[in-house]
């Protein structure tokens, strides 16, 4: 996947917005929770991820523990060039909608993000 896709399919999830922090890290988030990280270069990405998927990609190698984020499920991907844009796709949306839904109902409504 390309940094400029990465960005089109991040963005275009319900409420979702870009913040650079850290110097130029691209982080996306929705209602001010980050839901996935790349580096400036767009060269890695980390994401939430469900506890069960967290197990499996990283047992089987194909992700290892985000650095300062692995307690909370989170996993980075160090070559993003590498990885399928349908399955970078459906990862974010899935880590979108892991932050999106502890968020309290009034800011989901406000998002318009369903319930």
């Amino acid at each position: 996947m390309t940094p400029a896709a990465l960005d089109k399919a991040a963005l275009a999830l319900p409420g979702a917005e870009l913040s650079i922090k850290w110097g130029d890290d691209r982080c996306y988030v929705v209602g001010g929770k980050m839901f996935a990280a790349a580096d400036g270069a767009a060269a890695s990405l980390s994401l939430k991820v469900s506890d069960i998927a967290f197990e499996a990609l990283t047992e089987t190698g194909r992700a290892k523990p985000a650095p300062y984020a692995a307690r909370f499920k989170w996993v980075q991907f160090d070559d993003l060039a590498a990885l399928d844009d349908a399955e970078v796709v459906d990862l974010l949306a899935r880590a979108h909608a892991l932050i999106a839904g502890k968020l309290p109902k009034k800011q989901r409504a406000a998002l318009g993000l369903a319930d």
